[in-house]
């Protein structure tokens, strides 16, 4: 865990990974592009969906390659997951180059193990092609050893720095159960979001005619303040725009539209009683 540490605040990284992000944002410049790499239409990062096809063949193929006649068949498989590696490294570099520093730094390292694991597995491959199948399959078990340390790390992302995850999602548990007042219907404009507090916790408040709408104001992405960002469009279509990062929320059900988030904000139940906007949690 201290190296770990050492990892996310090692700024020496960031030079390279400052020339990396900007080449991939220069690389991947098409909206509809991003939102498919980001997995904004599936509702959660594709990253994590793609990288199964190389990982389950790898793996597999390594239980084969201790099977006596099976090796043939590790060779297909291996030659499979390292062809399907290709759009997984694009989902992850485009994820990755919207990250915190602290997170692109682990992210770095995470990469370059599965890069060096992809290398081994395709120096396998040419052994394999060549009738050296021993040192094709020690080559596809070193492979093997450095994708569960790239793995790892991504696992540390994940669950250790919440990379990926509904950055607003947590926001939700500290919202009281109960019907909790917001202010008078009246006053609330009409087809503008302005921002109210629950306690600590800034909600978004978004009037259409008598249609009241609430969600977590903290963006899912990155936890930009919404509250401080361009609403495009209009009635029930407008959308709000994070001022961080550009991702776009429905303001009307707090649907997910344009990435870099890949899923939807989180909205809160909402009645009018007395002429009294009420929110409470989920």
């Amino acid at each position: 865990m201290r190296m770990l540490t050492r990892l996310e605040t090692a700024d020496s990284l960031d030079p390279v990974s400052d020339k990396l992000q900007e080449a991939v944002a220069a690389l991947v410049r098409p909206r509809r592009v991003r939102d498919w790499l980001h997995g904004t239409w599936l509702g959660h990062p594709l990253h994590p969906v793609l990288v199964q096809a190389p990982v389950g063949a790898f793996v597999c193929a390594a239980v084969l390659d201790l099977i006596p006649g099976r090796s043939r068949s590790a060779t297909t498989l291996i030659a499979a997951g390292t062809a399907s590696a290709a759009p997984a490294v694009a989902a992850g570099l485009l994820d990755w180059s919207e990250m915190t520093k602290d997170r692109r730094r682990v992210g770095l390292v995470h990469a370059g193990a599965n890069l060096a694991a992809l290398g081994l597995y395709a120096g396998s491959l040419l052994a394999r092609f060549r009738g050296d199948t021993t040192r094709g399959k020690a080559l596809a078990f070193a492979g093997l050893s450095v994708a569960g340390l790239g793995a790892y790390l991504g696992g540390h992302l994940a669950y250790a720095q919440g990379a990926g995850t509904n950055q607003a999602a947590p926001e939700i548990a500290r919202i009281p159960p109960g019907w909790t007042p917001m202010g008078s219907l009246a006053s609330l404009p009409d087809g503008r979001p302005v921002v109210r507090n629950v306690g600590e916790v800034p909600v978004l408040i978004y009037r259409l005619g008598d249609r009241v709408t609430a969600m977590i104001e903290r963006c899912a992405h990155e936890s930009g303040p919404l509250g401080k960002g361009d609403v495009v469009g209009e009635g029930s279509e407008a959308c709000v725009v994070c001022p961080w990062h550009g991702s776009t929320f429905r303001l009307t059900d707090g649907a997910v539209v344009h990435g870099p988030a890949a899923s939807s904000q989180p909205v809160l139940p909402t009645r009018v009683r007395a002429g009294q906007v009420e929110i409470r949690q989920p």
